[in-house]
């Protein structure tokens, strides 16, 4: 199992970009697929973003195409996402996670071995 820590969420305007990172532990980093959900409140945890072990390829949920941006430093054992042209409905606890294994699509929670706390992201209008 991997060990999971996200930081960089805050608060932001509208128009505004923060960008996520996800420190990884436990697992060779380099092995292993990284999704991003979020939970808004009163919502279900969806998907966001993911990525392949490699980086050879990535997955985005259709309200964060073109304005979102997954990547992966395996160096670093760090997974990021770039979140430009932020809305307030971006606004959310962001979460990243593991299957720990193959990466199905679609992507789903209970796909996932491992999960971090959560970063809170609030995007004011």
């Amino acid at each position: 199992q991997v060990q999971l820590v996200e930081s960089g969420g805050g608060l932001v305007q509208a128009g505004g970009s923060l960008r996520l990172s996800c420190a990884a532990s436990g697992r060779t980093f380099s092995r292993i697929n990284m999704v991003w959900f979020r939970q808004a409140p009163g919502k279900e945890r969806e998907f966001v973003a993911a990525i392949t072990w490699s980086g050879g390829r990535t997955y985005y949920a259709d309200s964060v195409k073109g304005r979102f941006t997954i990547s992966r430093d395996n160096a670093k054992n760090t997974m990021y996402l770039q979140m430009n042209s932020l809305k307030p409905e971006d606004t959310a606890v962001y979460y990243c996670a593991s299957p720990g294994g193959t990466l199905v699509i679609p992507v789903s929670p209970p796909r996932m071995g491992s999960w971090g706390q959560g970063t809170q992201v609030t995007v004011s209008s």
